[in-house]
């Protein structure tokens, strides 16, 4: 076999090979993104499905009671609240909850939510309109916020068979320090 041809092909391998571990690259960067997108469109994992059309949802009688659980990561000295212990709504009815966030330390800082909903099958019926989450706050030194909330349930939920047994829904929100911050 001629050198040449070994060269192209050795040359051709090698390219083959930096796409590949480039494309790699690329990928690793999208995937969190990408996994947000999917989860806030289909409701895995909890995440709650957004939706910002402002359309005619049906009210329907059925009630269910969403309780508020809020965290803060031990790297952020902040306290963060509900205002509210819970809420209960009809299936189509639109609420606000509200919560609070305080900044306990002596230096400007930014935190940024996340957010899920338990039991994790209702994650997908559990449409927010208006959330502070995946949102950076930034909080100067001893700063107080208030964040809102805008939601309801989907009325689709009555016509799946093992949701009918869910009466109560946790929407839990944890806020993170924004590394940028980190002191």
């Amino acid at each position: 076999m001629p050198m040449r041809s070994i060269a192209t092909k050795n040359y051709s391998l090698a390219a083959s090979l930096m796409m590949l571990v480039m494309g790699m690259v690329m990928l690793s960067y999208a995937a969190v993104p990408l996994y947000n997108m999917f989860c806030k469109m289909t409701g895995y994992g909890g995440t709650p499905m957004t939706n910002a059309r402002e359309g005619d949802v049906p009210i329907l009688a059925r009630t269910v009671t969403v309780g508020f659980n809020t965290d803060v990561h031990s790297d952020l000295p902040w306290s963060f609240t509900s205002l509210q212990k819970h809420i209960t709504l009809r299936l189509g009815e639109r609420k606000l909850a509200f919560f609070e966030a305080k900044n306990l330390s002596n230096h400007t800082l930014t935190g940024t939510s996340t957010f899920n909903v338990t039991p994790h099958k209702a994650g997908s019926f559990f449409i927010k309109t208006k959330c502070f989450c995946y949102e950076n706050q930034k909080l100067k030194p001893n700063e107080t916020m208030r964040f809102a909330v805008s939601f309801y349930l989907d009325p689709a939920l009555v016509n799946e068979d093992d949701m009918d047994e869910v009466k109560n829904i946790i929407l839990s929100y944890t806020f993170f320090q924004v590394k940028e911050d980190k002191i």
